[in-house]
């Protein structure tokens, strides 16, 4: 039999020939010490060009295709491609890994650059979003990431003169970005008209905010900021690839073959042209097309290689430099070099073959004898003849002293020849083909071989062919594929090399006759390597690769060598040389242990996660919808605790036991965390899980305790032993489960392992919760994880076939292989006296010692696996299955002491019995001068040093536990389990085993009879037994059935006459129990029996089945009886533990479908029915429990299934048994009113109340809107037809002449009153904003600086106003609407500010939502985080210390984040509530808890570590309180917190129990609460009618008890506060009328600060035409009159109906106001009375116009129609005229300078002309063309052509003034975009500046007089702009 191990010689990479240049750039360096570093394939090289030679990194799996030097130049960055490809950060010295950066990007990464520092890296990936990413690579952790673009990025680099810029440029891009936060911000670079908008391929940054950047097309752009400046035509002449910046200069490379060098301001200095020098690079390769061809020299250390590039070189393997070099006619597919070296024959492509003479050259012969390609040539021994092997199916063969003349053909192939071989004799040929068949051929004539037993004899001259029974090992079992390409067989050292298509190169044994052979395996080629060979003497194999054009050189070191090699550290890869893949029988691997077997089969996969919960609930409640809104039952008022659990987990998991420092014992079972008291035989219990704990960890101080458990997302939680509170929970990395944890020696480090496919290994700084690294592990199960505990970057892990050896590389873990012959399983390791040391214990006993990763020796220990073992100070103690403790010295060599668990040595204090000897040993841990013992059966032992052994916790062994009773009048309980034992449990204080029975099959019922002395037991294979309940033996058995026994019942009385007998073949059998004779049978059931009850009076049997059906059966002959639901609730039943039934209706979930009820039990007084169900919920429901879904208590202990629930005798304690987790739990019931109970224990329940929260329609408003985000935005107006700059142009009838005879054209534009010199408008600068957002965002408006500034914000600005100067400053850096605001309170962070905005989907780019910290004066972005809250940020809050942030998004789960924001790191985030969240804020003494009030929500939240935990608030201890809409938060001393809600009542919560109303603190909705730091005192807001008593604003004491009430004298019948904030002796208030009022807190005084149109859309918008006031006119029906340099509001006046437009007369005396009924009004200027009014459309008026010969009033509006009035006919106003046939409704109106045309512009952006007042339409456009405008406010004509951009495909631009002086143009859009171009501008998409500032929607624009200001009024965002005009210099 051939060996079947791996060959033990192996090979090791020497030197690559090549160099990637194709598809890839900027990928080749110097390094500080001179070296060149580049990469080939999937290798990185550092090539030292002095001693030449060549140092190689392997760390990456695949093609490498970035790469970036580090500033200091020793470290190099590369990325790979790949699906899941990573970037290494390595030594270019050492060639050792630094960092690995993972789990960003897909398909591969394109770019990476280095910051100056050093300290971030940038990488750009392939996938489809182009990703940007920013890392700190030391740490592994992703500083920010954005999208980078919609096509390819070429090149990237860091500004070098500002830090925290970067630009990227590529396919017709190039983008300046800013890194600030989180955040990446891209601006895009302009081309302007300086340059044609093209690709960009490379970059280099100067100083001043200069950059370079070369063209496709050889040009170099030069941008400064980010518009394009100049450009250096023709640089090169095509596309520049490579630009290199240096303190001298420039240099650039192109694709014309030129270096060429600049001076630092891009003068030419030299050029280089690499055309004409010599092969100057040594590390010259292939390029384009695949490499095929192979040959190596018969006698001389040479490599011939061909290529698709047409070349042929030949390398020497000495020298590693290449010695010639021929390009042919073809391109090459393969090579072959004569027997006596002077020959070179190469095959073609075309079918051809040439030959040339080795020593220069020259050609021999040429011969075409075929038309497809040639794959194989091979010259036979004796250098005869040449076989030529074709695409054609058949070998040709020529003979070489005849010139190559043909002389034989072989044609038995069906498929094209890969691979041939010649026998030693050259008399035989075998061939292999493409469909996988081998045949053989006599030579030189070619005919096929059929007779094999010639063969027999045969010895070939080479080997490489795949096929035959010598190489049948290099094939994969159970495989058909043919993805290996080479072989070639080394006879003398009787290896194999083969090559494949996935880039890899094995080693195997030749001849390797089985499939599946062990090899090893090297990676370095990329993708497919085509060919591999042996040198001549077998020093060396060669591969090439096809798609990288390698060569690589292998050095082989055979056997002898391999060993004295050994202390050279091995090379580091990331691959194992020692191939796990590779598959064989079983027999090298030992007999597996049958528990190991068993523990690695278990999968812990859950049908439903309790994490699927919330979702299945949401889903469920649609369809119950109904039944949900009537009255349910309420939850019952007493309680339950969890008081002892008998139990341990040992079946399945290992060293889980140990002391803390206290001297108690922590362990855990099921979800539960047990702190066992030993003295007092108490536990305490940590339910912070909710399903199985799989694992346990002490920390070095033995204080806190890391777990983790089962999950689809499995959590970690790491709590303390002592308060069983959470510090940390560590989150969102393990799937499926965690199964194993360590801490670091320092206690700040946790490592696990998951149970996912690929046991995903994490190391975490556990207190941040932050993930420090992670790597997959192993395919195998992984039992265990240790961290060095002196190096804490180092780490191992042990399991099925595995034992590795880890250490830290940034955000990855490089692991090796312990170096021993056969991987043996390993169940536990430690780490021993000094940081090499490492020991583990086999699954076969043994011991190994290891030393760093080599093994040093075996220990024989135990019989069978070694569990457990624990390092000490001198020696370890190890515990096996034998059931043997051992006691060793510190190097394994003597074993001190060893201890056996034996019945015998049990000492007389134990708690339970010793279900066998030598159990086998789960978990060992010391202390306290004992040894504690965890076994499989679920036992803790305390062996003490001298030898006897005390029992302390026990359960069942593995095995489900279903059957449980109580006795009838004693605290025992009987409990049976499939693991076949029957025990008694005492439930008085000494909760102990009293007593335990084998029996012979397992068992899933018991049940005590009424007299307490007997006990039966049904067993699983049908038959039951009745026991002695003192003895627990045999008084009598039966076996009747063939199905489970599922129920047992004794009839009531107190002989307990008969007994029911329930079976899973659907019958009931009912005994006579005296006579012991089966009396009666229950028939009828179509399924199997689930529960069975009797009446009191022992004669009706009620029945539930699983089909959920219930039946009556009377006894003892089990007659069915039909009974109607009314009778049954009458009916007195003896037990209640029946499932189904009108009267436990409730206790049904709503998520009924995926759980089932699996038992009931109802309590002796009959007031609370106790269920489990399958989720492992034990439950208490109010009984009867009557309609559904009832509330109720809940309680998570159980992990999966609660098999069984039973009160005992007296109701005081309810028991439960947990399926699966094998644990007895027994509750202590806590009666109602026993008030001190912590209901933390406890859920209130599954469907919040349906009872609407209340109604407001503020509330109702704020809830339901929807933000829209302004890069969306639709238009306005419902707008028909082509938009202007898609019109066709139609010419006109007679173009003028280009010289005109004609009169000049008359001006567009009346200019009045501009002054002499008209001077252009440069820029606008924004210079105040009437406006403040409070009618849907609250909590908005802060007092700063001790009370001197306020700060609010406006649509997407964030505005400071000062108090005293009234001047205004703005924050202007949000792209969108802000949504909420909040400052820093703590002293350190004086004046910064959080603002969120609206935005996208979370899709980190620039339109998703963020949040932007500033600071307040200097408006300073200090940072910008991007979040994932979809939709926009609503509320943010500051932590005590003020380093946190907390935000709450608007997505659809309303997650709540909390943030560093200094750092711009994401700390923690949860998924908050189904419905809206209006406000969370941070306690404000607290930097871990906080509060969020929502649509009928309030929650309690801490932050552990990177976990949000929460509560809900609890209602129940207050009567008739019901979960309303809560609106607000504040927070008192002592943990209170007060909350206001919907119906203007204010909870009160201590922790998160409510313990007080405060009954209608305000009559309407309490919108906003402030708590005052200093003195605690609290204000409130709300909804109220003002009164005597009463007001909307009152400030309370510390506990909400006294107030006093404040009006506010706004005049409005009903205030509405939405924001308060306490300053010094005011109060600062924020209404739903967009005012912000002031009051003094002593006199009451308002001082209103801020007004603002509290509806909108502003339509109209009037300038005076002499001063600097306007008019605003709003959908919430008042006019307003402001004053820009007073910088307030004037007068307001309500005019009770929305308005749409208004105008002033030209002399400013009048005013006209349209209606939104179709109603309009002229007002007089001076004393604001009617002058006149008039309707005569019922639809909105869209303008109005005075002539300006103030004679004509013109009204437009939506009934497409213009009216003419006459206004010296005085104020009856009637119509004189109108004009008709308008195509759709009016936007804007101007009329001529002479008041005798009106221009107008409507819906189908049409523009028409028409005369006054006669309303006769003017069509010929050469008379249009001569008329002057008074105005100009359309937004259509050929004039304003350019001012419609490119994207308004779903928005428009809605309005337009042009300057008086009828230069420039400002326009208004959908965008909410300002815009100024010059005027006119007829070209399309004209040049213009824009200004952002407003929401989407702008409604008007409007110059005031002298050009001084632009007036902007905003449609979504109620405010109006004024922006200074700054005009140009003359």
């Amino acid at each position: 039999m051939a060996d079947r191990t791996a060959p033990n010689c192996h090979l090791r990479l020497e030197w690559v020939y090549g160099y990637r240049g194709h598809q890839c750039r900027n990928n080749l360096y110097y390094t500080a010490a001179k070296e060149i570093v580049y990469f080939v394939a999937g290798v990185g090289v550092v090539y030292n060009t002095r001693e030449h030679k060549q140092k190689f990194y392997l760390g990456h799996n695949d093609d490498i295709i970035s790469l970036a030097l580090h500033p200091e130049r020793v470290l190099v960055a590369t990325g790979q491609v790949g699906k899941e490809p990573y970037i290494c950060v390595w030594d270019s010295y050492t060639v050792q890994t630094v960092s690995i950066l993972k789990d960003v990007h897909t398909h591969g990464i394109a770019c990476l650059a280095f910051d100056l520092e050093g300290q971030c890296l940038v990488s750009v990936g392939l996938d489809s979003k182009n990703t940007i990413c920013v890392w700190d690579w030391r740490r592994g952790k992703v500083l920010a990431a954005a999208p980078g673009h919609t096509d390819r990025i070429f090149d990237i680099s860091w500004d070098l003169y500002q830090p925290s810029k970067l630009v990227s440029c590529g396919v017709k891009h190039i983008k300046f970005w800013s890194l600030c936060g989180n955040a990446l911000t891209p601006k895009r670079g302009v081309f302007g008209k300086t340059g044609d908008l093209q690709t960009i391929l490379c970059l280099a940054c100067a100083k001043d905010e200069v950059t370079y950047s070369g063209a496709l097309n050889g040009d170099i752009y030069v941008w400064k900021g980010i518009n394009l400046m100049r450009t250096v035509q023709g640089a090169h002449g095509s596309g520049i690839f490579s630009m290199n910046a240096c303190e001298e200069g420039f240099a650039t490379g192109g694709r014309d073959g030129c270096v060429r060098l600049w001076d630092l301001n891009f003068k030419p200095i030299t050029v280089i042209d690499l055309r004409e020098t010599d092969q100057g690079y040594k590390g010259n390769g292939h390029c384009e097309g695949e490499l095929w061809a192979l040959a190596l020299h018969p006698t001389k250390p040479l490599a011939m290689t061909g290529s698709d590039d047409r070349s042929v070189r030949i390398w020497s393997l000495i020298d590693h430099a290449l010695i010639a070099r021929c390009n042919m006619e073809e391109p090459i597919r393969c090579a072959a070099v004569s027997t006596d070296g002077i020959h070179l024959a190469l095959g073609m492509k075309d079918g051809s073959f040439t030959v040339l003479r080795v020593r220069d050259m020259t050609e021999v012969v040429h011969i075409k004898d075929r038309k497809e390609a040639i794959h194989e040539l091979k010259y036979s021994p004796d250098g005869a003849h040449l076989a030529v092997g074709s695409n054609d199916n058949s070998v040709d063969i020529y003979g070489v002293v005849q010139r190559y003349k043909k002389v034989g053909e072989c044609i038995g192939s069906s498929s094209f020849i890969t691979h041939m071989d010649w026998s030693t004799d050259s008399k035989y040929l075998q061939t292999n083909d493409g469909s996988g068949r081998r045949l053989f051929y006599r030579m030189p004539s070619g005919k096929e071989v059929t007779n094999r037993e010639e063969l027999k004899l045969v010895q070939w001259a080479s080997w490489t062919c795949v096929l035959g029974p010598e190489v049948n090992g290099i094939w994969p079992k159970y495989s058909d594929i043919n993805d290996i390409n080479s072989v070639d067989a080394n006879y003398s050292n009787q290896v194999l090399v083969t090559a494949d298509d996935y880039g890899l190169v094995k080693l195997l044994r030749y001849p390797c006759v089985k499939k599946g052979a062990k090899f090893k395996k090297y990676l370095g080629h990329s993708a497919h390597i085509t060919n591999a060979r042996w040198s001549h003497d077998y020093q060396w194999v060669i591969t090439i690769g096809g798609a990288d054009h390698s060569v690589f050189q292998w050095k082989f070191v055979p056997e002898r060598k391999s060993k004295e090699a050994l202390h050279i550290a091995p090379q580091e890869t990331l691959a194992d040389s020692n191939s796990e893949e590779s598959d064989s029988d079983q027999s090298d691997v030992p007999e597996m242990d049958s528990e190991i077997e068993q523990e690695t089969q278990l999968t812990y996969r859950r049908q439903v996660y309790k994490e699927d919960l919330p979702q299945l609930k949401e889903q469920c409640k649609e369809k119950h919808r109904a039944t949900a809104m009537k009255k349910r039952e309420r939850a019952p008022g007493s309680g339950v605790k969890l008081h002892f659990i008998h139990g341990y987990r040992g079946y399945d998991c290992r060293s889980n036991l140990f002391y803390t420092q206290t001297g108690e014992i922590v362990y855990h079972v099921a979800a539960v965390g047990v702190v066992y008291n030993r003295q007092q035989n108490t536990q305490r219990f940590y339910m912070g899980h909710d399903d199985d704990i799989l694992c346990l960890a002490i920390h070095p101080l033995k204080d806190f305790v890391a777990t983790g458990q089962v999950g689809r997302d499995s959590s970690i939680h790491i709590w303390d032993t002592e308060t069983l509170k959470p510090m940390s929970v560590l989150k969102g990395f393990h799937q499926l489960g965690v199964c194993a944890l360590d801490f670091s020696a320092d206690g700040k480090r946790l490592a696990s392992v998951g149970l996912d496919d690929n046991h995903t290994i994490v190391l975490w700084d556990w207190r941040k919760g932050e993930k420090l690294s992670a790597m997959r592990g192993s395919k195998d199960k992984i039992f265990v994880v240790k961290i060095n505990p002196y190096l804490p970057d180092k780490l191992i892990t042990a399991g099925v076939k595995h034992m590795k050896f880890w250490h830290k590389a940034g955000g990855g873990l490089i692991g090796r292989k312990g170096n021993m012959g056969k991987t043996e399983t390993m169940m536990c390791a430690v780490y021993g006296w000094s940081e090499e040391m490492v020991f583990s214990g086999t699954c076969t006993g043994d011991i190994c010692i290891w030393r760093d990763m080599f093994l040093m020796k075996t220990v024989k220990a135990h019989d069978g696996p070694v569990f457990s073992m624990h390092a000490l100070e001198k020696g370890f103690v190890t515990g096996g299955k034998d059931g043997i403790v051992a006691l060793w010295d510190d190097t394994f060599e003597r074993c001190l002491k060893t201890y056996a668990i034996k019945r015998a040595v049990l000492a007389p204090g134990s708690k339970g019995l010793l279900l066998e000897d030598n159990p086998s040993i789960r978990a060992i841990s010391l202390g306290h001068g004992h040894i504690l013992v965890g076994t499989k059966n679920g036992e803790i032992l305390e062996v003490d040093k001298s030898g006897p052994i005390t029992l302390l916790v026990q359960g069942h062994m593995e095995g489900e536990v279903w059957g449980l009773a109580t006795h009838p009048h004693l605290p025992l309980c009987a409990t049976v389990s499939d693991d076949k034992t029957l025990r008694i449990w005492d439930l008085s204080p000494s909760h102990c085993m009293l007593a335990v029975r084998k029996l012979r099959k397992g068992g899933r019922c018991c049940c005590f009879s009424p007299d307490g002395k007997a006990l039966a037991v049904g067993l699983n294979d049908g038959s039951f037994l009745i026991v002695n309940a003192d003895t627990l033996e045999d008084l009598v058995s039966f076996h009747h059935r063939k199905d489970i026994i599922s129920d047992i019942r004794f009839s009531p009385g107190l002989s307990g006459k008969y007994l029911a007998v329930a079976s899973g073949d659907s019958f009931v059998d009912i005994y006579n129990v005296m006579s012991s004779k089966r009396v009666g049978v229950c028939k009828g059931c179509l399924n199997y029996i689930t529960h069975l009850d009797w009446d009191k009076r022992g004669k009706l049997l009620q029945v539930n089945t699983g089909a959920k059906e219930q039946f009556f059966f009377e006894a003892p002959r089990g007659k069915r009886q039909t009974i109607p639901a009314t009778e049954v609730e009458k009916i007195d039943w003896s037990t209640w533990t029946c499932v189904l039934g009108t009267s436990v209706e409730g206790i049904w979930p709503v998520i009924s479908e995926v759980t089932e009820v699996t038992a009931a039990c109802l309590s002796n007084d009959r007031k609370v029915l106790a269920t489990g169900d399958d989720l492992g919920y034990v439950k208490l429901f109010r009984y009867p429990v009557k309609g559904k879904y009832a509330k109720f208590r809940r309680y998570v202990a159980h992990s999966t299934h609660v098999t069984n629930v039973r009160w005992t005798h007296d109701d005081s304690l309810l028991v439960s048994v947990g399926g699966g987790d094998t644990c007895l739990m027994i509750w202590a019931h806590e009666p109602e009113g026993h008030r001190e109970f912590k209901q933390c224990d406890s859920e209130e329940s599954d469907i919040e109340s349906e009872d609407d929260g209340g109604y407001d329609s503020d509330v109702t408003r704020e809830n339901e809107i929807n933000y829209t985000i302004k890069a969306l935005s639709t238009n306005m107006r419902p707008m028909t037809g082509v938009k202007p700059h898609l019109q066709l142009k139609e010419p006109s009838v007679d173009e003028r002449p280009p010289v005109s005879r004609a009169l000049p054209q008359p001006e567009k534009l009346q200019t009045n009153n501009v002054g002499k010199k008209k001077r252009p408008i440069e820029d606008l600068v924004l210079e105040l904003v009437f406006g403040y957002r409070g009618n849907d965002c609250r909590n908005n408006v802060h007092y700063l600086n001790e009370g001197s500034d306020i700060i609010y914000h406006t649509a997407s600005v964030g505005i400071v106003l000062n108090l005293t100067t009234s001047c205004q400053s703005f924050y202007v850096e949000h792209s969108d609407d802000i949504l909420c605001l909040t400052i820093n309170q703590h002293p350190k962070f004086p004046n910064v500010v959080a603002t969120g905005q609206v935005g996208d989907t979370g899709d980190m780019s620039a339109t998703s939502p963020s949040i932007h910290v500033w600071d307040a004066m200097t408006k300073q972005t200090l940072s910008v985080l991007r979040c994932f809250h979809s939709g926009g940020v609503c509320s943010v809050s500051f932590s005590a210390t003020g380093k946190l942030l907390l935000s709450v998004g608007l997505d659809p789960e309303h997650t709540v984040t909390i943030w560093k924001w200094q750092e711009g790191a994401k700390v923690a985030s949860r998924i908050g509530h189904t419905q809206r969240i209006f406000v969370a804020e941070f306690r404000p003494d607290s930097d871990t808890h906080f509060v969020s009030v929502g649509i009928k929500h309030v929650r309690f939240w801490t932050l552990a570590g990177r976990a949000l935990l929460s509560k809900k608030g609890v209602l129940s201890s207050i009567e008739d309180a019901r979960m309303q809409t809560m609106l607000s938060v504040a927070f008192g001393a002592n943990n209170l917190t007060f909350t206001g809600t919907i119906s203007g009542d204010v909870c009160v919560w201590k922790e998160h129990i409510l313990v007080r109303i405060v009954a209608k603190a305000h009559t309407g909705p309490v919108f906003t609460m402030y708590t005052t730091l200093r003195d605690g005192l609290i204000v409130t807001g709300g909804k109220e009618r003002p009164s005597k008593e009463g007001g909307a604003l009152k400030l309370w004491d510390q506990e909400l008890k006294r107030c006093r009430a404040f009006r506010l004298e706004t005049g409005q019948i009903i205030d509405c506060v939405r924001s308060v904030c306490r300053g010094k002796g005011k109060i600062l208030v924020g209404t739903r009328n967009a005012e912000i009022i002031e009051v003094g807190e002593k006199n009451a005084a308002c001082n209103i600060l801020v007004n603002g149109h509290m509806d909108g859309p502003i339509w109209g918008l009037g300038t005076h035409p002499s001063r600097d006031v306007f008019l605003s006119a709003a959908e919430d029906g008042t006019v307003r009159l402001w004053d820009i340099p007073e910088k307030k509001m004037l007068n307001k006046v309500n005019l009770g109906h929305p308005a749409c437009t208004i105008s002033y007369s030209p002399e400013g005396d009048m005013v006209a106001i349209g209606m939104k009924n179709g109603e309009f009004i002229v007002l007089l200027v001076a004393s604001l009375k009617i002058w006149g009014k008039k309707r005569d459309r019922r639809s909105p008026i869209q303008d109005i116009r005075f002539s300006p010969s103030s004679r004509y009033l013109a009204v437009g509006s939506t009934e497409c129609a213009v009216d003419f009035y006459d206004l010296t006919l005085g104020p009856q106003l009637n119509r004189i005229n109108c004009c008709r046939d308008i195509p759709s409704f009016v936007m804007q109106m101007d009329f001529s300078a002479d008041s005798t045309y009106v221009q107008i512009s409507t819906g189908a952006y049409k523009r028409l002309v028409y005369e006054v007042p006669s309303g006769k339409q003017v069509t010929e456009q050469t008379h249009i063309d001569r008329i002057t405008w008074a105005t100009w406010t359309s937004v259509l004509g050929d004039e304003v052509v350019g001012i419609w951009s490119r994207n308004t495909d779903k928005a428009d631009v809605t309005c337009a003034c042009v300057s008086h002086s009828g230069l420039n143009i400002v326009t208004g859009d959908d965008f909410g975009m300002v815009k100024l171009f010059d005027f006119p501008c007829p070209e399309k998409f004209a040049k213009h500046k824009r200004f952002l500032g407003h929401s989407a929607h702008l409604t008007n624009v409007r110059f005031t007089n002298g050009d001084r200001f632009v007036v902007s009024a905003g449609g979504d965002d109620r405010s109006l702009f004024v922006w200074r005009c700054v005009h140009a210099p003359h």
